[in-house]
């Protein structure tokens, strides 16, 4: 068998399986019970600072640094 057979089988069998279960992994993963939270976090960073500007890093709230 060359080489492009190999990997055509590979690519269309265990390749195939490989990325189903990575699809449904990430798809179970953004959907877990208590996600909920850190996605609307993740949302809203965009208006934090909506009326003012940002304030120097070591005035700012320990929930809001981020390492």
């Amino acid at each position: 068998m060359d080489t492009y057979g190999l990997m055509r089988h590979f690519a269309d069998s265990w390749m195939l399986l490989f990325l189903t279960l990575f699809f449904l992994g990430v798809i179970f993963w953004v959907f877990r019970p208590g996600s909920s939270k850190e996605q609307r976090d993740s949302a809203n960073i965009i208006f934090r600072h909506e009326d003012s500007p940002a304030e120097d890093s070591s005035e700012l709230n320990p929930k809001e640094v981020r390492e």
